[in-house]
């Protein structure tokens, strides 16, 4: 028969199966109830192939020319999850975007002679393109704003790096926009994971296996991986790129410059630094200020539904009042908002409580283990996850990041330049530093003038431990404390001048005063001289 004379007899989706031409929807069979402007919202939502339509869309859709309240196309929506009953997370709601259809969907198509007697015949043909993307197992959560952010970026250009330190949710995001992104690449989505391997040479063959490209034989190599997707509208994520970066970003520029086609995303702790690389840095979760209005919902910041929801999962009956739910953001609030340490803190809860949880985070790198078993080794530790960036640096970077650790707060470049240089490190050494943290996102500049940088609490923590045991290697004590004298005299004179007005870099070294004083403490021992940056 030809297929041209085929023509389309419904949409079906698990038990679910939708009648354009009769406008109607049926359940294991049998007809459900359901209004008109119900039928034309979860068409709309069908006819997007998977991808997030607005508000306003849905609302020009069903209600041509007129204007309407939000209310109205929600009393919608809820109709719709009630004829789908257990199964109503098929309409997914993302927070300020609009909604989603999350079923897999099936053409179900009928020939001339059949369709009189309603035979139809099963097609059974995906609609969406291919792919080897996972499924999500959990909800994007507090990524709202940087989704949408990242899908303009990706719509104008054809190599997008996400970048940030271990544990922000790199991966995570990235598959999200794969998914979203599925329905506008014929050749599909397909997704290359290099944390398995440290061998760079390994790239290319991952690549081609990931997308199941027979090349015959003789060596893979980069340019016959990349002339053989020339021609092919695909989008191709580059997982974990940090530690093979150099092969990851020379994958891409080959890529790039075979075709016009193929579209990449790539997850790196730093840019890849290839042509036509546009770079999107991902910022930790938002975390509620320390001063958090009586009115102000925590649950607004996605650090705080983050942990809410995990906790959830361990504990189901897990349901915070207002005083935990004050603890809760403050317990976010010291984690930094980094999403794998929020997510290890709330899997503690359930045998903690959030109080003792709270009173345990000074011995966070003991405390937040155990992560989920199938993860990464990285990510099943939070001290493991900081590691493995610290490992990547080169050993002057390290001890720039170990020395730098003593501020408690954001910093110039001159105060590092005070507190960190040494005649083994010198000024260029420590301004070259500062651009791989903040390439690493290990710090994060300011947008002040001059500019300032800090790091978060977790990675300062980390740094102080990593010093610590350096300064258990210090044999005479005298010696190190001479060190510490030596550090101290950076500081210009008029600065340790009681009572005397400050401007913004004094009060900078008054704070990192305080801090070493702080680190000597009530035990009357040094625990970070400066023997122990070294």
């Amino acid at each position: 028969m030809d297929p041209a004379s085929e023509r389309l007899a419904g949409i079906a989706f698990g038990r679910f199966q939708v009648l354009p031409d009769r406008r109607e929807v049926l359940a294991d069979g049998r007809p459900i109830k359901l209004g008109g402007r119900a039928f034309d919202v979860l068409m709309a939502l069908i006819e997007a192939h998977g991808a997030v339509v607005s508000k306003e869309v849905l609302m020009a859709r069903v209600w041509p020319g007129r204007i309407i309240e939000e209310n109205s196309l929600a009393a919608q929506i809820a109709a719709l999850r009630a004829a789908f009953g257990a199964e109503r997370a098929l309409i997914r709601t993302v927070s300020g975007r609009g909604y989603q259809f999350t079923g897999e969907i099936r053409i179900l198509s009928a020939s001339p002679e059949k369709a009189g007697a309603g035979l139809a015949t099963a097609a059974q043909a995906s609609v969406l393109p291919p792919t080897n993307t996972p499924k999500p197992v959990s909800e994007l959560i507090g990524r709202e704003e940087e989704l949408g952010e990242i899908l303009n970026l990706v719509a104008g250009n054809r190599l997008v790096t996400l970048t940030g330190a271990g544990g922000i949710g790199k991966t995570t995001l990235a598959l999200a926009l794969a998914r979203e992104l599925r329905p506008h690449f014929a050749d599909g989505v397909w997704l290359a994971e290099f944390s398995a391997f440290a061998d760079p040479g390994l790239v290319p063959a991952t690549v081609a296996a990931a997308i199941g490209l027979e090349l015959g034989g003789g060596e893979v190599s980069t340019q016959r991986v990349a002339q053989a997707l020339a021609g092919k509208s695909l989008l191709l994520v580059l997982d974990t790129c940090e530690h093979v970066i150099a092969a990851a970003a020379a994958m891409a520029e080959a890529m790039l410059g075979a075709g016009s086609a193929p579209h990449i995303i790539a997850t790196s702790r730093e840019p890849l630094r290839a042509g036509g690389e546009w770079v999107y840095p991902v910022q930790p979760l938002a975390v509620p200020a320390v001063d958090i209005a009586a009115g102000d919902d925590p649950l607004r910041y996605g650090a705080v539904r983050l942990f809410i929801e995990r906790a959830r999962a361990a504990e189901p009956h897990f349901a915070p009042d207002r005083r935990l739910m004050v603890t809760i953001a403050a317990i976010c609030r010291r984690l930094d908002g980094i999403p794998l340490a929020i997510e290890l803190a709330a899997a503690r809860a359930s045998a903690l409580g959030i109080e003792a949880l709270a009173a345990r985070l000074d011995d966070r790198f003991r405390l937040l283990t155990s992560g989920r078993r199938t993860a990464p080794p990285r990510h099943q530790a939070l001290r493991a996850t900081l590691d493995w960036s610290y490992e990547l640096l080169a050993e002057p970077e390290r001890v720039l990041l170990r020395r730098l650790a003593v501020f408690a707060g954001p910093f110039s470049l001159e105060a590092a330049g005070v507190i960190a240089a040494s005649r083994e490190l010198a000024v260029p050494d420590l301004i070259e530093g500062f651009w791989a943290w903040s390439q690493n996102r290990l710090l994060w500049r300011g947008a002040k003038t001059p500019p300032r940088a800090t790091g978060c609490s977790t990675r300062r923590a980390r740094m102080r431990s990593k010093g610590s045991r350096k300064a258990a290697n210090a044999t005479n004590k005298r010696g190190a404390m001479r060190n510490f004298t030596a550090t101290f005299s950076y500081v210009p004179r008029p600065m340790r001048r009681p009572g005397q007005p400050t401007n913004g870099s004094q009060t900078t070294f008054r704070r990192w005063t305080i801090c070493v004083r702080c680190s000597i403490g009530p035990s009357r021992r040094l625990v970070t001289p400066r023997s122990a940056w070294r």
